[in-house]
């Protein structure tokens, strides 16, 4: 065990400052997250160095498209979540207890090393919920910065604002959920009274923290497919984040507690693109569907392809200093 940051004595209880579920943790109890224990009044973090998962991934599988693409980044997973989607394909994980035996240590110190040696450009927390490893990130993220590496957060941004100013300065990516734009659509989908905590911190990490962010929203069929929804997100990270924002919308599968749905309609991530663009949005990316130039990075300006992508594999590649090499507009790519 590794003791935590981000907590207040409360009587006989801890309080977690760390995501907005606010937990007060009883003795011997942890917090929503299953990886944050009240031992003996301190609070600890279960998970610290204890990765469930260790992969090579290029970035675009992320998805993220507008950071250093083509490039690989090691990606690291633990156990747990804030969440409890109901379609999560990494339950098993996200699921899981710290207890695992089939979790492994990896020391911080070892991590750039391994990055490296893989032939990775960055270090990416994903699979479960990174933010509740808060303080692994940060011991990892500081020696990657000191070996030239990169580090992303693949996360459904349920932080607080204390919590995402702990990752501040650490963290190069905020690719972030944005599962629905509705009070109604997070309690349904993933069992959280709102979004506004992921929407404000998305904000927050852009703007003082100057993190690059991308967005991604998993479109649900009868719960944040419809026109209304998809506007909403879509004129929100054109107003929060600016309209060079890239918004993934992905095609859901049935799943776990949501099986009895359809898969969403290739029809519908069409209409959510041409929404995210009717609303101002520059770039807006087609995910876990096979379609012509759905991932492709298209200059707005003159129509040029600036980069083309198979699956995660960029294959054409028309950009200087993240701008269009044929007409010279800035497109927002971080090289």
């Amino acid at each position: 065990m590794h003791e935590a940051i981000l907590w207040e004595s409360a009587g006989d209880r801890v309080h977690c400052l760390l995501c907005p579920h606010s937990c007060r943790i009883a003795d011997g109890h942890e917090g929503v997250c299953g990886v944050r224990r009240n031992v003996a009044g301190r609070l600890y973090a279960l998970t610290y160095g204890r990765v469930s998962s260790v992969a090579v991934d290029p970035i675009e599988k992320k998805p993220v498209f507008h950071y250093r693409p083509g490039t690989n980044a090691l990606s690291l997973g633990s156990v747990g979540c804030t969440m409890r989607c109901g379609h999560c394909q990494n339950w098993q994980i996200s699921r899981s207890d710290p207890g695992d035996e089939a979790l492994r240590d990896l020391a911080p110190e070892a991590v750039p090393d391994l990055a490296i040696g893989n032939g990775c450009q960055g270090v990416a927390f994903t699979y479960n919920e990174p933010v509740i490893w808060v303080e692994y990130v940060l011991d990892v993220a500081a020696r990657c910065r000191r070996a030239g590496l990169y580090t992303v957060m693949v996360t459904n941004g349920y932080v607080t604002p204390e919590g995402l100013d702990a990752f501040g300065g650490s963290i190069d990516v905020w690719r972030v959920d944005v599962k629905g734009i509705t009070a109604e659509a997070y309690s349904t989908l993933c069992k959280v009274p709102s979004p506004e905590p992921v929407l404000a911190q998305a904000e927050r990490a852009r703007s003082r923290w100057h993190m690059h962010v991308e967005v991604v929203t998993n479109v649900v069929p009868t719960i944040n497919d419809s026109e209304e929804s998809l506007r909403g997100i879509a004129s929100w990270i054109r107003d929060a984040l600016g309209p060079d924002t890239p918004w993934h919308v992905t095609r859901f599968f049935p799943y776990l507690e949501f099986s009895h749905l359809e898969a969403t309609p290739v029809g519908t991530l069409r209409r959510a693109r041409e929404i995210g663009r009717e609303e101002g949005l520059r770039f807006v990316y087609l995910g876990n569907i096979s379609e012509p130039g759905g991932e492709d990075t298209t200059c707005p300006t003159c129509g040029d392809v600036a980069l083309g992508r198979s699956g995660y594999t960029v294959t054409t590649r028309g950009i200087k200093d993240g701008a269009c090499l044929a007409c010279g507009t800035p497109l927002g790519i971080v090289e």
